[in-house]
């Protein structure tokens, strides 16, 4: 008998949550970012179906959301409060097995040799009765299969994915289908002449290795090949790293008023460090241009600190690699912890 894993995925959660506060809202374009206003700079954190219908997703400038969907209702982003209701969702999933939390809206279960669609049935309507909630279960035999089955499945249902169906699901699927794999991983292997799933599958890790290095190569043809690990830990989620962001409502193009903020920023985020209760090993800066032209770079510390001032002077090293000194729309500084 095989053992299953199960990726469970709470549909638009954060919208979902907004609706469920206030059911009027229940069949319209909803969008959250910032704080709810649209005129303002910032992004989308989350749209509700009827929103993404007009082109609206996580990321897209509020302005432009405005734009795509001017009867839409935007909101603020209520983090305490999601927080709450993913907690409910995750004491409940733990009925059905170990659970691997991987953030607010979804995680992975081991629920070992039972019949899994039957098992995922019930996943949805136990979440739905404790929460109001709809989620979309995936189904595979490691857990890589299980998050791309999940994405079949929107929304609300159940999918599957195997070893036996992995090529004529995926094989003619663009690279960057895969979980893990993003645009310029894609356009690397397109270069290389991979374009498909099937192609990096049936590439041989050595010539992938040339490219991308002796680790990352070989674990890109594996990723094609379906091939990921089965086992979910249920020890506590922790975060790898905590950080700030901010939008500017008027561009700052004096980079010394840069440099002020990112000390800021950093200053902001050494308090969650000590929260945390974990020392930092790494800060990295976010630099928005205008108009939304994005990059980072980071610093990796002397030795793993909480320390404010410590952090604000690795936030401007990294700071200071950035040589493109256009007007800035926003700036981040993120803490990363170590394993």
């Amino acid at each position: 008998m095989s053992r299953w894993v199960l990726h469970v995925d709470l549909d638009q959660f954060i919208a979902a949550v907004e609706v469920l506060r206030r059911p009027e809202l229940a069949g319209r374009p909803v969008v959250v970012g910032g704080d709810g206003d649209p005129s303002k700079r910032g992004v989308v954190a989350t749209a509700s179906y009827e929103a993404r219908a007009f082109g609206v997703h996580s990321g897209l400038p509020l302005r432009t959301a405005l734009k795509r969907c001017p009867d839409a209702v935007f909101l603020p982003v209520d983090k305490p409060a999601y927080e709450a209701v993913s907690a409910d969702v995750m004491q409940t999933l733990r009925e059905f097995g170990t659970v691997e939390v991987l953030g607010w809206d979804e995680a992975f279960l081991d629920v070992g040799d039972h019949d899994p669609e039957t098992t995922a049935r019930s996943i949805q309507r136990r979440v739905r009765a404790a929460t109001d909630l709809d989620c979309t279960v995936g189904i595979g035999e490691n857990k890589l299969q299980a998050k791309l089955a999940t994405g079949f499945g929107k929304p609300a249902g159940v999918a599957t994915l195997t070893y036996d169906s992995w090529f004529d699901v995926l094989g003619e699927s663009s690279t960057d289908a895969l979980w893990g794999v993003g645009a310029k991983t894609a356009k690397k292997l397109a270069e290389l002449g991979i374009h498909t799933v099937r192609d990096l599958a049936t590439t041989h890790p050595d010539d992938v290795a040339k490219r991308f290095g002796p680790t990352i190569g070989p674990w890109l043809v594996r990723v094609a090949r379906g091939v990921a690990s089965a086992r979910v830990s249920g020890e506590p989620w922790l975060a790898r790293s905590r950080g700030k962001e901010f939008t500017y409502q008027h561009d700052l193009d004096d980079w010394d008023e840069v440099a002020r903020e990112v000390a800021r920023l950093a200053h902001e985020v050494a308090g969650e460090v000590v929260a945390e209760g974990r020392p930092a090993v790494r800060v990295v800066v976010k630099v928005r241009h205008a108009p939304f032209f994005t990059s980072t770079h980071g610093h990796k510390l002397a030795e793993p600190t909480s320390d404010a001032d410590a952090l604000a002077a690795a936030a401007l090293v990294a700071l200071a690699r950035f040589t493109d000194h256009r007007p800035v729309r926003l700036l981040g500084v993120r803490a990363e912890f170590g394993t």
